[in-house]
């Protein structure tokens, strides 16, 4: 008799295409529904603006046509990619009333989850590398980094996020589930391995040992690069010229911490048996926070974003304004 009765740790059959996973990330309360709802809707639309805003204005601003700029609008693009993986259809779950993502779905999720974080991650290294040659090599700077060079390195970046994706999630697809449940709002790595069969953890485990010493490498490659930035900064003799190189350097190094402090937060804590805040709100921390945060750091900190920023909106305003006028008269 009990055999015949649905078993949550049941092995289920992924080739029949009808697996589903159950997303447990929240209350279940009508009331923190739709408080996360409304929160989430906001938040989203708030990064959209806000990357939009900052492609619109490098892509319109012939001053903004340099390497630097060129590979921020990748970022915008990245950032734009990587909350619109996970936060629309949480969205449509909470409209709908249901929590739960197709076995495909999850797969797309997944996928593109690490391609816009892989790709976002070879970025950051590039343009670390676009201010070492400014601030170090400033002479040849035109010459190493010109568009050409420009448009390899963004190709290479995302063809090197769309390798690691593959490789990535081909690896945590072949594991076998014995449940379909996840404690999470999406389809988090994490808690995938977590409800894994205990045989499948040594595939996980070289997944993920594999894709943090790329990553440790990586970071030290950037960090070495800022190491010979500051050497050369502190060696120029005016305070201006300290400061300007500073100021492009500084939101940079912001970004980079917050995107890989969020990443360590969710990656390398330990999976909790249910539902917890802790891991829902580390979670928002690392899917949410960044694409809202990063155009607002660079903005603030870069006087020539600013400046073609406020111009495009004076343009705006001057083309706009005589219009309102004759429809008032």
């Amino acid at each position: 008799m009990n055999s015949l009765v649905p078993n949550t740790y049941t092995m289920f059959n992924q080739s029949s295409g009808l697996m589903e996973f159950i997303l447990h990330g929240f209350s279940d309360t009508q009331e923190m529904e739709t408080f996360r709802f409304i929160a989430f809707l906001l938040i989203y639309l708030l990064a959209l603006i806000e990357n939009l805003l900052i492609i619109t204005v490098i892509s319109c601003s012939p001053q903004l046509h340099k390497p630097m700029y060129f590979f921020l609008a990748n970022l915008a693009f990245q950032d734009i990619g990587s909350i619109s993986v996970t936060v629309p259809k949480s969205l449509s779950n909470s409209l709908m009333n249901t929590k739960t993502i197709s076995y495909s779905g999850c797969i797309c999720q997944v996928f593109f989850l690490i391609l816009f974080i892989g790709s976002h991650l070879l970025i950051l290294g590039i343009m670390a590398y676009d201010r070492y040659i400014a601030i170090c090599c400033p002479l040849h700077y035109e010459t190493i980094m010109n568009r050409k060079t420009c448009v390899q390195l963004a190709i290479c970046a995302w063809v090197g996020g769309l390798l690691y994706s593959t490789t990535y999630t081909g690896s945590t697809f072949i594991l076998e589930f014995c449940s379909n449940e996840i404690n999470q709002f999406f389809c988090e790595i994490p808690q995938l391995f977590k409800i894994a069969f205990p045989d499948s953890h040594l595939i996980a485990f070289w997944v993920i040992c594999v894709g943090i010493s790329l990553a440790i490498t990586y970071v030290a490659l950037i960090v070495y690069s800022y190491v010979q930035i500051f050497r050369a900064v502190l060696r120029i003799p005016s305070a201006q010229g300290k400061e300007k190189a500073f100021s492009t350097c500084l939101p940079h190094l912001i970004v980079i911490s917050l995107f890989f402090a969020s990443g360590l937060f969710a990656y390398l804590k330990p999976t909790s048996g249910s539902p917890s805040v802790m891991d829902l709100v580390l979670s928002m921390f690392y899917c949410m926070f960044p694409p809202v945060m990063n155009p607002i750091i660079y903005s603030i900190r870069n006087r020539q974003l600013k400046s073609a920023l406020w111009k495009m909106t004076a343009n705006l305003f001057t083309l706009f304004f005589p219009y309102l006028q004759r429809l008032q008269h």
